[in-house]
């Protein structure tokens, strides 16, 4: 506690960055959200998805997102929409390139079209989702613990979600329903280490009989500090490996949970138990209330 303040201010450098750049650079949304095409095309051997992005790359199609449907040899287009090019001459155009540079004798399966107004509600729908997982959150952990603990642990669920929002508006990362799962589970790992760590002080301000807030605070994050940091380093191992070798399907899902892990460490270190001291909580709000016996209850009752 005694290095909080230095990454109270990182955090809110963190926070306006990351709502400058959602106000400035919006968010890159994805085929899920914006509409587009979607091409379902099977080649007579299979296909080396690195060379279908390569030849689609050089003939303008750069945000073609190419994937194994099924089988090696049925692969999956999807490109966002194209102004004043209707889906027929759009399939028409890829068949050819594909014909021409990968496999003369790949077959169209189905084209599909996913118009805007599916998009808008998969991204109402998403955002929903995350409002009320964190209105859940704050309704349990103020149950469980109390209410500075629960305003403390939500704020910094959402300063998570708004930290790896802004990475992926920074960096014009491309937004899909995958990270929309990510998100989720970075919510869900974040709050799970910071319940460890409300529960430690929760226990130790009904246990620590000397000290004040801030050190009883300080006691309970030290305990839980390996927990957490060796929690955090097996998981982010794990998804280096995911980052690195997984291929660009997932890329994306990958970075959110990667950055999302490791921001999500540091709020439930720094940000939910410091939110919690400023707002005043004291070993008062944590010990059971006495009640009070009434006159002649511990008297034998008259035979």
């Amino acid at each position: 506690m005694s290095h909080r303040k230095p990454f109270i201010w990182f955090t809110i450098l963190l926070m306006v960055a990351s709502v400058a750049s959602l106000a400035i650079n919006k968010i890159n949304w994805g085929l899920d959200f914006t509409g587009g095409t979607l091409i379902e095309v099977e080649f007579s051997q299979p296909a080396d998805l690195t060379e279908v992005r390569e030849v689609m790359g050089t003939n303008g199609y750069p945000d073609i997102v190419a994937q194994y449907f099924g089988s090696q040899t049925q692969v999956l287009l999807r490109m966002m929409p194209r102004e004043g090019i209707d889906s027929q001459h759009l399939g028409d155009s890829i068949m050819g390139l594909l014909r021409s540079e990968v496999d003369a004798d790949v077959e169209m399966r189905r084209i599909e079209y996913v118009g805007p107004t599916v998009g808008k509600e998969l991204a109402e729908q998403g955002g929903l989702a995350i409002i009320a997982a964190l209105g859940c959150i704050l309704l349990y952990v103020a149950m469980r613990f109390e209410w500075r603990m629960a305003l403390g642990a939500v704020l910094a669920l959402a300063h998570d979600v708004i930290a790896t929002l802004g990475l992926f508006s920074l960096l014009q990362l491309e937004f899909d329903l995958t990270v929309i799962a990510a998100l989720l589970t970075v919510v869900g790992y974040s709050l799970n280490d910071t319940i460890v760590v409300s529960d430690r002080i929760r226990e130790n301000f009904r246990k620590l009989r000397k000290g004040d807030p801030e050190e009883i605070i300080d006691v309970s994050l030290t305990q839980t500090f390996n927990r957490t940091i060796v929690t955090s380093l097996t998981t982010i191992m794990v998804l280096v490996s995911l980052f690195m070798l997984g291929g660009e399907l997932i890329h994306n899902f990958a970075t959110a949970l990667l950055f999302g892990v490791f921001i999500g460490t540091h709020s439930s270190i720094y940000v939910a138990s410091t939110l919690a001291l400023y707002l005043g909580i004291k070993k008062e709000d944590f010990m059971p209330k006495e009640i009070e016996e009434k006159e002649g209850a511990d008297q034998d009752p008259i035979a």
